[in-house]
């Protein structure tokens, strides 16, 4: 039994109504799986996320790009007016999710979601087309036609979500992760990806703890760390040294079989 195993529960309701964080600032952690229990342990007022009596859920996260893949590029270069669109589908469900997420003010994360209006999860359905423009827009993201955007990057991973408590936010753990594109397929083992969430600037109490235990915030994005390990030309971008450095030892590549 692990620590997380023993943790409090709180449900979904209560976890939103203390901590949604639409926006939020973010940082992230690549962290060895055999940290997990010290990194929880003696956390005061932390919960974690149970529905239906599971604490970890699976999750599907397609995202849509350009065709010159300008989502990727404005990321990958640090470009003010970063983007992406994503449908993300809670396997345990069947609920799937179109989200859009930008940059706010102060480099915040801001991410607004609806649930999907088509059968399709590898597209914008032309019901949504309004809505993804007008959230592009108010992030200053003009000129791009949802209708354009097509499948790139397929993930899928293992997330349990906990409460910090005490108006602290929230964080999530990743784990089991999975890329699948056109060029084949990409995984990671024993490699967590924790990522904590608080409405503020400033660290965290499970900020300070990763701190203790000698994790700092690294640059990680699931897409664009996924895209750049199955894409040769993009190999070279700022996500090169999480991937040489903390994700090399535990990386599994099968470039050209598609899953």
């Amino acid at each position: 039994m692990s620590a997380v195993d023993i943790l409090p529960p709180v449900s979904l309701t209560d976890l939103n109504a203390e901590a949604e964080l639409l926006t939020r600032v973010d940082r992230k952690y690549v962290v060895p799986a055999g940290d997990l229990d010290a990194l929880v342990t003696g956390m005061p007022g932390l919960r974690v996320l149970t529905i239906d009596g599971r604490r970890s859920s699976h999750y599907e996260s397609t995202y849509l790009d350009t065709v010159g893949l300008d989502s990727w590029t404005a990321s990958a270069h640090r470009r003010r007016r970063r983007w992406k669109v994503r449908t993300r589908l809670y396997a345990d469900t069947g609920e799937c999710w179109l989200e859009v997420k930008t940059r706010g003010r102060r480099g915040a994360t801001v991410k607004e979601r609806m649930l999907h209006p088509g059968s399709n999860p590898l597209e914008v359905p032309a019901s949504a087309d309004s809505w993804v423009r007008d959230r592009l827009r108010e992030a200053d993201v003009h000129g791009l036609d949802p209708q354009s955007l097509v499948p790139t990057l397929r993930t899928t991973y293992r997330r349990t979500t906990l409460l910090v408590g005490a108006g602290a936010g929230r964080a999530t753990v990743d784990r089991e992760l999975r890329w699948v594109s056109g060029h084949g397929s990409a995984e990671v083992g024993d490699v967590l990806v924790v990522e904590t969430k608080s409405a503020s600037v400033g660290p965290g109490p499970l900020d300070r703890r990763l701190w203790e235990l000698g994790h700092r915030p690294v640059r990680i994005s699931k897409y664009g760390t996924g895209l750049a390990l199955l894409t040769p030309d993009l190999q070279l971008n700022r996500w090169h040294r999480v991937t040489s450095r903390h994700l090399a030892a535990h990386l599994t590549l099968d470039t050209g079989v598609l899953a």
